[in-house]
């Protein structure tokens, strides 16, 4: 696990990889910003990924900023997870069930 990746959540729509750059600067040396935007409408997706140099800047700036604001939003800043570390989102249904197209093995007797 990487220990120097953050995630930043409930950024607001108009927050720059630049503007994130700046602000997690304090907290120590900032080695990457990217700021997820939707594939189709370009927009920002509200959330980002900041590198910083080393795991104790990244915990540095966890203190700093969690629960702090930014643009007049309260950031959620944690220590970035995996993807196979997360628990599924709501909706997301990962294979179960799904019988849809699968022959149930009854016959009709008409």
């Amino acid at each position: 696990m990487n220990l120097t990746r953050l995630f930043v959540g409930n950024l607001s729509y108009q927050t720059l990889a630049s503007d994130l750059q700046d602000y997690f600067s304090q907290a120590g040396v900032v080695r990457s910003v990217d700021v997820m935007f939707d594939k189709f409408t370009g927009k920002s997706r509200g959330f980002a990924f900041v590198e910083m140099s080393t795991p104790e800047e990244a915990n540095k700036a966890v203190e700093m900023f969690h629960s702090k604001e930014l643009q007049g939003r309260q950031l959620t800043v944690n220590i970035a997870r995996p993807k196979e570390d997360r628990p599924p989102r709501s909706g997301e249904h990962r294979g179960q069930g799904g019988d849809y197209h699968r022959d149930s093995g009854r016959r009709d007797s008409r």
